[in-house]
């Protein structure tokens, strides 16, 4: 396992343990709500279905044809602020 690797399981073994991950993700949900991304996301998803067809389509197959688009669609406010959340929250707790 490499350092960035380490670094990084470490870091989200402390969100976990001090439950900020799942503040993270509820702060995360509540900004792409806010944003319209979950109301573009489900109008990809019925796109997608539309054009191949109900009978055709799995969730695998709308998970992997959805998730670029998902990605690209979140704004860089929110990421940068989750981003802002996270350093503070390492900040605060710098003992890994």
């Amino acid at each position: 396992m490499s350092k960035d690797s380490q670094m990084r399981a470490a870091i989200n073994q402390k969100l976990i343990e001090m439950g900020e991950r799942e503040r993270l993700k509820e702060v995360l949900r509540a900004k792409l709500v806010e944003c319209g991304w979950k109301d573009q996301l489900k109008a990809h998803c019925k796109d997608v279905i539309r054009e191949k067809g109900l009978e055709h389509v799995t969730v695998e197959d709308l998970v992997t044809e959805v998730t670029p688009k998902g990605r690209a669609l979140v704004p860089d406010s929110v990421k940068k602020e989750l981003l802002q959340r996270i350093r503070a929250f390492l900040a605060q707790h710098a003992t890994l």
